[in-house]
């Protein structure tokens, strides 16, 4: 079974700098695309920014310039270096996967359980 695990959300001053990850886990051979997602109180939940396994990169409008994703594909981890926050930015931060082979099986759009990044004026 393969799991997402986030971590690093947290409290930060708009303005300020954070940094989320993301560790997939579970005898994987190889992972396509990953990406994160946010998800706003009362609103649905958008794309942030996705990484191809050979470094794409694609960035919603409203983060190109101030955030960065990256990946380790020997850590099968993602990351999003995020700076100049807004308190806009203020969601759950959601990684995704959206192809996973492994030892058994092969997983599509696999989802970890989010962290949260609150940004205050």
């Amino acid at each position: 079974q393969v799991q997402l695990v986030e971590s690093g959300g947290g409290l930060v001053q708009a303005g300020g700098s954070l940094r989320v990850s993301c560790a997939a886990s579970g005898s994987i051979f190889s992972i396509n695309a990953m990406g994160w997602y946010r998800q706003a109180p009362g609103k649905q939940r958008e794309l942030v920014a996705t990484i191809t396994s050979g470094g794409i990169t694609k960035y919603a409008d409203s983060v190109r310039g101030r955030f960065t994703i990256s990946r380790d594909n020997a850590k099968n981890t993602v990351y999003l270096q995020m700076t100049s926050l807004k308190p806009d930015d203020t969601a759950v931060y959601y990684c995704n996967a959206d192809k996973v082979v492994t030892r058994l099986t092969t997983y599509f759009n696999a989802w970890g359980q989010g962290t949260q990044v609150t940004v205050s004026s």
